[in-house]
């Protein structure tokens, strides 16, 4: 390995890998040169000493890096913790006016080609990145980090002023602005279910309403459920149904957007214009149609109504998925949705907004306060997506090519009840022949077992809100239903977490309760 380059400023880099090689070996390598430089380096199976509780220890470090060096192979593009690092490293980023940590994706053995998960791609899609190919190109990728590192060019990679040889940006095919593609090949049960997949179960009869739905003029459709339960596949599957009749389609998540732009409704909906106009190829015009005389929803309105809406000719549908991100600014959040309410309105008596049509997708429980005549989530076709049930289920297991019957379903189900992502997990690894349902059955609720890293996020998160770890105790300490705090309970439902029964609420399935009971000390 080439000599390093002295560090003329000690920094601190956060190594997010997963625990298998190449992976493991390279961010050994990475973790033992950045050290030998002088830096600082954080590597969980190297710094977390034995009994330390790795949830905290890794928010401080997250908190503290300057670099977060993210190995991005198939086996981390599909784990959930490596998953939540990078999201709350984006977030730590831009809300600090150091825009740090700076994001470093290594991709390992990790072609363009290959489609990353729903929410990886949009944290990363406007982050440079470089490949690793051979155990040649680890000392080329330090030597580059390091130089950049010594001429101060990481933090210009950060605030996307270059376009350097060491950190590409993605290539163009890899920036499509088409649904999301799945993780890997459609069997794997990880992000949006590919439109081709044969492993994509529908709950009769919301899909053929949301179809008929899409097709009114000025309709608006509401999803709502937890996360993983399949909201991004049913509304790529209701934007795909639009297109077939040549309805033009706009997937936008608010995912995408960068904390700068929740600053100010100004702000917010000038990137709302602009992002939705891009995705249908019209040129920006901002300049032209925003006054500051009139108020941002005015100019919004106007923008749309006078340019967007007018420069074509056939149904827009706009599908708004992640509209969570828009609750944590309450400040927004009201003007905008009371925006689209009152667009869905003139689309029952007004021509031109009858060609718009809007999707809505949320986790969350809509908690923020709201005139009754202005909410968007009184109106239109709801849609909350229940969990599979027991013929769905085995419909699923027989596509998997298991000759399983309804006693082999209900013990799978005992475990983790219908819940879509929890149920493919299991059917995935045992059509794999990686274990068998006794075995995932006894293995299930520890870290030992192939729901391991969904259940470390969780524990994660639920340590990072000490209060919500208190709530989720308190019902998997109970054999009966529990009631909780509004605010409390509606977090957790949207998390996935717990299921209602009337006002109260118990665990989603047995999988959490036996977790959380060990991890969190439930005597």
């Amino acid at each position: 390995m080439p000599t390093l380059p002295a560090a003329s400023k000690s920094a601190r880099f956060f190594i997010s890998y997963r625990s298998q090689d190449p992976d493991l070996s390279l961010a050994k390598d990475f973790y033992e040169a950045i050290k030998a430089a002088g830096h600082e380096a954080f590597m969980a199976g190297e710094s977390i000493r034995l009994g330390e509780k790795w949830p905290q220890r890794i928010d401080e470090e997250l908190k503290q890096c300057d670099y977060f060096l993210l190995l991005l192979s198939e086996r981390s593009a599909t784990s959930e913790m490596v998953t939540e690092e990078v999201r709350q490293a984006k977030q730590l980023q831009d809300g600090s006016d150091e825009h740090k940590p700076v994001i470093l994706p290594i991709r390992v053995n990790f072609p363009w080609s290959a489609p990353l998960n729903y929410d990886l791609r949009g944290y990363l899609q406007q982050v440079q990145q470089r490949e690793w190919n051979s155990a040649a190109d680890t000392p080329k990728i330090l030597q580059e980090i390091f130089s950049l590192l010594a001429n101060g060019d990481v933090e210009r990679l950060a605030d996307g002023e270059m376009s350097s040889d060491f950190f590409p940006l993605l290539p163009p095919h890899a920036l499509t602005l088409s649904p999301p593609l799945p993780v890997a090949e459609p069997e794997l049960p990880e992000g949006q279910v590919d439109l081709a997949s044969a492993f994509y179960i529908e709950r009769p009869p919301i899909e053929s309403r949301c179809y008929e739905a899409i097709l009114k003029p000025g309709s608006l459709i509401r999803i709502k459920a937890p996360r993983q339960m399949g909201k991004t596949s049913l509304m790529a599957r209701i934007l795909h149904q639009a297109s077939q009749q040549d309805y033009l389609t706009v997937p936008l998540s608010f995912q995408l957007a960068d904390g700068k732009v929740f600053a100010g409704l100004d702000k917010f909906l000038k990137w709302f214009c602009a992002s939705v106009g891009r995705r249908l190829s019209i040129p920006n015009k901002l300049a032209d149609y925003w006054d500051d005389i009139f108020g941002s929803k005015d100019n919004c309105t106007a923008y749309f109504e006078e340019y967007l809406l007018a420069e074509i000719n056939k149904p827009i549908v706009l599908g708004l998925d992640e509209v969570d991100c828009v609750f944590q600014h309450p400040e927004i959040a009201s003007d905008f949705f009371g925006l689209l309410r009152a667009w869905h309105e003139d689309g029952k008596n007004r021509e031109i907004w009858k060609k718009l049509r809007i999707i809505v997708v949320h986790s969350t429980e809509v908690y923020i306060p709201m005139n009754i005549n202005q909410s968007p989530f009184n109106v239109g076709l709801s849609i909350e997506l229940p969990e599979f049930n027991a013929q769905q289920v085995l419909d699923l297991a027989q596509r998997h090519g298991l000759n399983w019957s309804f006693t082999q379903v209900e013990k799978l189900m005992a475990m983790v009840g219908g819940h879509p992502y929890l149920v493919r997990v299991g059917l995935y690894q045992i059509a794999r022949q990686d274990t068998t349902l006794n075995m995932l059955l006894k293995t299930a609720p520890t870290e030992a077992g192939p729901y391991s890293d969904h259940l470390r996020r969780h524990l994660w998160n639920l340590e990072q809100r000490p209060e919500l770890a208190v709530a989720i105790k308190k019902v998997v300490a109970n054999t009966s239903p529990v009631r909780l705090d509004s605010i409390q309970c509606f977090k957790l439902l949207s998390m996935g977490l717990l299921q209602q029964q009337g006002n109260d609420v118990t665990p989603r399935c047995d999988l959490y309760r036996q977790y959380f009971r060990d991890r969190l000390r439930v005597s």
